[in-house]
């Protein structure tokens, strides 16, 4: 079993930066996939970015070349540095675990999720 915990969000201006954490406790999280996804009202959960437990990272077009994933296994600690960021980023933010290899897989196949973090980004 493990705990996710996301902190980070926030209120920023289009073109500034946020970094989200996400806290796991539980089973090291070294044994598992990492992933970042979010979800506005009324759509689905969607994939941001996703972490090995080989560190090997993966992004969604949307994002790619503006945010960073990054863990820190001696401290259970998982990031999502994100910059340049638009209005159309704004959205509730997830941290998921999965005990598989990859994290560039679907949201059904994560095995374990945070409560969300909100970001919101102003024009």
């Amino acid at each position: 079993q493990v705990q996710l915990v996301e902190s980070g969000g926030g209120l920023v201006q289009a073109g500034g930066s946020l970094r989200l954490s996400c806290a796991a406790s539980g089973r090291t999280s070294t044994n598992y996939a990492m992933g970042w996804f979010r979800q506005t009202p009324g759509k689905e959960r969607e994939f941001v970015a996703g972490i090995s437990r080989s560190e090997f990272s993966s992004y969604s077009d949307s994002v790619k070349g503006r945010f960073t994933i990054s863990r820190d296994n001696t401290k259970n600690l998982l990031y999502l540095q994100m910059n340049s960021l638009k209005p159309e980023d704004t959205a509730v933010y997830y941290c998921a675990a999965r005990r598989g290899l990859s994290g560039m897989v679907p949201a059904e196949r994560y095995d374990y999720w945070g409560q969300g973090t909100q970001v919101t980004v102003s024009s």
